[in-house]
């Protein structure tokens, strides 16, 4: 069902001479504005982040709202405003969000997924739809409850780093280029490293959590899956490593995740 904001008609806005556009999104976060109104910072599928205003919706008998929380996925109807863009209607078309008020180790990695995508995304009207994409599937995934949340997590923060240039090596040194298994693991370096080209800091990660980093970055949840306990642990202290040193800050919400 589609939701227009009563207190602010579409009439007023095209009056104005204000473009219009529609966009498919995820809410990522949002803020009070007002008395009744929010600030909501979306990822679109088009147009990368967009930060717009609700109004009136923390008005208790408003029913458009509900539909702009985190985790939903709603097609809008937003009017361009001077400083910021004014959204006037909302159809929902998912709510992760429903899936995870329950469930606190899936909610917290659910809040590491949209800090993540709102660190690594422009809001220079850049379309950032692989970053997108990603993110619906990576909630679809969490929510159906087909696989480990934390290995989601992992797998998730891995591709979104990839898309934002930042894959790591894991088939040769990353420092001579020499090809092949590497002993070592260095997270600056970004990857692989060998035992002569080794710097300090380096790690020497088991060959099978090299391989679970690898299968977490190609969907190979067979792999994934059936690795030992101790090895995900390992690869979740790597993933989170290469995470926070590659976005140059850390994520407030990766702490609260409740890992193995």
């Amino acid at each position: 069902m589609i939701w227009t904001l009563p207190d602010l008609g579409t009439e007023s806005c095209h009056d104005r001479g204000m473009p219009s556009y529609r966009t498919e999104a995820i809410v990522l976060r949002t803020h009070k504005l007002a008395e009744a109104d929010r600030i909501i910072t979306l990822l679109t599928r088009d147009r990368g982040k967009v930060r717009a205003v609700a109004k009136g919706v923390r008005r208790t008998k408003s029913k458009f709202g509900s539909r702009l929380e985190p985790f939903s996925r709603v097609d809008l109807l937003i009017h361009e405003g001077r400083n910021l863009d004014i959204i006037t209607q909302a159809e929902l078309l998912n709510s992760y969000g429903q899936d995870m008020t329950l469930d606190y180790p899936m909610w917290t990695v659910g809040q590491s997924m949209l800090e993540t995508s709102d660190r690594l995304t422009s809001e220079e009207s850049v379309s950032s739809e692989s970053q997108y994409l990603l993110l619906i599937g990576a909630l679809r995934t969490l929510t159906s409850g087909e696989h480990d949340p934390s290995l989601v997590l992992d797998a998730f923060l891995l591709r979104s780093l990839a898309l934002a240039g930042y894959e790591p090596t894991l088939d040769a040194c990353v420092v001579c280029g020499v090809i092949g298994v590497q002993p070592f693991f260095h997270v600056p370096s970004g990857g692989a490293v060998c035992a002569q080209h080794r710097p300090p800091g380096s790690v020497a990660p088991k060959n099978e959590s090299i391989d679970l980093i690898a299968a977490l970055l190609s969907g190979d949840w067979a792999i994934a899956d059936s690795a030992e306990m101790g090895v995900q642990r390992e690869v979740t202290g790597i993933v989170t490593a290469y995470t926070q040193w590659h976005m140059e800050r850390n994520l407030r919400s990766l702490p609260l995740v409740d890992r193995h």
